[in-house]
């Protein structure tokens, strides 16, 4: 037992030592430029900037649809890909941007609808999903919502009148 533990030994470390080679011998240089500009690209983001980050619409009569376009640059290194616009309601909808990536120094926009509800300072965010380093960000839409002067008819319609 003891000469077959032995042979067993001598025979991996035969094999071992004859299988060393100098390692740099075996490193592939166009493998690692291409790590090396892999790892430069990474921490490489794209940035969105929008010209307006806030639009007010002034005054607006109850139930009158607006809208507006917000445009954004791509100032960051890489290209900008949205993935994503949500509001923060359904009276908010965001829609026509652009799925395709945005190179760095271009200018995309999307366009933001705006039902008139509410009463009052109406203030609805819309966040934008992207491939930037934060991931997201946030723009608003504000408006005062007048209201509705055929509303306050309909509820006194509504509302039974007491007669003395």
């Amino acid at each position: 037992m003891k000469k077959m533990i032995l042979g067993l030994g001598a025979l991996c470390l035969i094999a071992f030592t004859s299988c060393k080679e100098d390692a740099s011998k075996k490193v592939n240089e166009e493998n690692v430029a291409v790590a090396a500009e892999r790892d430069a690209n990474a921490s490489k983001f794209p940035q969105i900037t929008f010209t307006e980050s806030e639009h007010d619409f002034g005054t607006i009569e109850s139930k009158t649809p607006v809208e507006t376009v917000f445009e954004y640059k791509n100032t960051g290194e890489a290209p900008l890909v949205i993935t994503n616009i949500a509001s923060s309601c359904g009276c908010t909808v965001p829609q026509d941007w652009s799925k395709a990536p945005l190179a760095p120094g271009e200018v995309g926009r999307f366009t933001v609808k705006f039902n008139g509800s509410g009463a009052n300072n109406v203030t609805k965010t819309i966040t934008v999903t992207s491939n930037t380093e934060k991931g997201r960000d946030v723009v608003k839409i504000k408006a005062f919502v007048k209201p509705d002067p055929n509303s306050a008819v309909k509820s006194n319609l509504a509302t039974p009148q007491i007669q003395s």
